[in-house]
C-alpha cells in the first residue's frame, strides 16, 4: 500500500486530495491498483489542524518532541516551529501486518482471565519464553487463522502482529516449543473446563441445564497409526480400511464445550454415556439437566438410571424404529398441536415415557430440496451415458459408479 496525492486545478487554485491505494497482482500477471481509503482534501487552510501531529523521540534530550507534518514540495509556514517535511513520493509501506484481529484475540484471552489462570498452572522458569505466552499464541492462531503448528511456525507468525502484542520475538513461535506446549496443557484439562465454565457463567449468566452429547470418529494414517488408541471400528467417515479414534463431546446449545474425551477407535457408543454423566456431575455439580442424544447412544439400562427421581435428570433421545412401529397406530389418532409457526407436535405418554412426534415444514422443505438435488445429479449422469452410448460393460461400470449417489433418505 502507498499514499497517493491527486491534484486538481479549480478556479485557478490547486487542490490536493489524498488516498491510500494498494497494488494487487492479477492472475494474468498484470498489476492493478485499488483505492483502500479516501482521505479527502488537505489544503493550506487545513494546515493548522495538521500541525503538531507527529511525535518524535529526541535522542540528545532523551524526551519526546511534537513536530508538524507538511508535504515535501510546499514550504512550511513561517509561524510553524519545529516542523518536518515528508517526501510523499518516497513513502513506502513495509511488512504490512493485520493487527486488529490479533488484538481482539488477545483481548478475549484477558476477558476470560486465561492469562492469570495459565500463569498459575504454567509458572515461568528458566526458559527464555514463558509457556503461557506460547499457549496464547496458539489460541489466537486457532481463532484468527486455524492451521497446524508448522504453518504457524513457518508463515503465520511473520504475517501477524503477535510479536508486538506478546512482546516477544520469533522465539515464541519455535516449532519444538509449540508442540511441547500442548503436552503441558493436557494435564490441566479438567481445571480449564471448570474455569471456562465459571467465567462463561459470570459473563453471560447462563445455566447449563440443556446439554448435547454426541460422538464422532476420525481416521488416521501413517505414523499416527502407532497411537495406542488408533484401532479399527465402525467408521463414520466411510474408511473401514483405516484405523481411527473416537471423540466424544458435550456442548451447550450455544456451542460451548463442557467436556470431551478421545477414546479407542473400537469403542461402542453405548458404553460411553455413563462415564460422561458422572464426569459432568463431578465437575459442575448435580442439577436439573436435559440431555439430547442420538438413539444409538443410550441403552435401556442407562435410561432407567437417568429416570431415577433422585438424580433429577431428563433426556430427549431418538425413539428406536421398532418402538415407532409399535405405537404408530396410537399416534395416528392423536391431534396435532402447533408449537411454532411451522412446527406441530403430537404427544403420547406410555409407561412413564413421553413420546414427541414432530412435524416441521422447514425440515420437510429441506428434505425435498436434498432429494431433488440428488435426483438431478443422477439424471445428468444418465443423460451423459445415453449421449456417449458406451458398450455394455462400460455402461454397467458407469451405473455402478453413479449408484452411491442415488436418491436415499438422509439421516435426520
Amino acid at each position: 500500500m502507498f499514499l497517493r496525492c491527486h491534484k486538481r486545478i479549480k478556479d485557478g487554485k490547486e487542490h490536493r486530495y489524498y488516498s491510500v491505494d494498494e497494488s494487487r497482482r492479477l492472475q494474468s500477471g498484470k498489476v492493478a491498483q485499488r483505492r483502500v481509503l479516501y482521505l479527502g482534501e488537505i489544503n493550506d487552510s487545513q494546515q493548522a489542524a495538521w500541525r503538531k501531529t507527529l511525535e518524535v523521540f529526541d535522542e540528545q534530550r532523551q524526551n519526546y518532541t511534537t513536530l508538524s507534518l507538511f508535504a515535501e514540495d510546499r514550504p512550511a509556514p513561517a509561524d510553524a516551529l519545529d516542523s518536518v517535511q515528508v517526501k510523499l513520493s518516497e513513502m513506502q509501506l513495509r511488512r504490512a501486518r493485520p493487527y486488529g484481529n490479533c488484538w481482539l484475540g488477545c483481548e478475549l484471552w484477558r476477558q476470560l482471565e486465561l492469562d492469570s489462570f495459565w500463569e498459575q498452572k504454567l509458572p515461568r522458569g528458566r526458559e527464555r519464553v514463558s509457556w503461557a505466552q506460547v499457549l496464547e499464541l496458539l489460541v489466537v492462531n486457532r481463532l484468527v487463522d486455524p492451521g497446524s503448528e508448522f504453518h504457524l511456525h513457518r508463515e503465520w507468525f511473520d504475517r501477524s502482529a503477535m510479536d508486538v502484542l506478546l512482546g516477544s520475538d520469533f522465539a515464541v513461535a519455535e516449532k519444538d516449543r509449540l508442540y511441547r506446549c500442548l503436552d503441558r496443557v493436557l494435564e490441566h484439562k479438567e481445571e480449564l473446563f471448570a474455569h471456562l465454565q465459571q467465567r462463561w457463567k459470570n459473563l453471560f449468566e447462563v445455566s447449563f441445564d440443556v446439554l448435547l452429547y454426541d460422538l464422532t470418529s476420525t481416521y488416521v494414517e501413517g505414523e499416527a497409526e502407532l497411537n495406542p488408541k488408533a484401532k479399527r471400528g465402525y467408521s463414520r467417515d466411510g474408511r473401514p480400511d483405516c484405523k481411527q479414534v473416537v471423540v466424544a463431546l458435550v456442548i451447550t446449545p450455544e456451542g460451548f464445550p463442557l467436556a470431551y474425551e478421545t477414546m479407542d477407535g473400537n469403542t461402542s457408543d453405548k458404553t460411553t454415556l455413563r462415564s460422561f454423566l458422572a464426569k459432568v456431575e463431578n465437575i459442575y455439580g448435580k442439577a436439573r439437566r436435559v440431555w439430547l442424544m442420538d438413539r444409538g447412544i443410550p441403552t435401556e439400562a442407562i435410561l432407567a438410571e437417568m429416570r431415577d427421581p433422585a438424580r433429577e435428570m431428563f433426556y430427549l433421545v431418538g425413539t428406536p424404529k421398532a418402538r415407532v412401529t409399535k405405537y404408530e397406530k396410537q399416534w395416528l389418532d392423536l391431534p396435532w398441536q402447533k408449537v411454532r409457526d411451522s412446527v406441530e407436535v403430537k404427544l403420547f405418554s406410555r409407561d412413564g415415557e413421553l413420546y414427541v412426534l414432530a412435524k416441521s415444514e422447514g425440515r420437510q422443505a429441506k428434505e425435498i430440496a436434498m432429494r431433488r438435488k440428488k435426483l438431478a445429479r443422477l439424471l445428468r449422469k444418465l443423460r451423459a451415458m445415453r449421449r456417449s452410448c458406451p458398450k455394455r460393460d462400460q455402461l454397467l461400470m458407469r451405473v455402478g459408479a453413479a449408484k452411491p449417489r442415488q436418491v436415499e433418505p438422509s439421516d435426520s
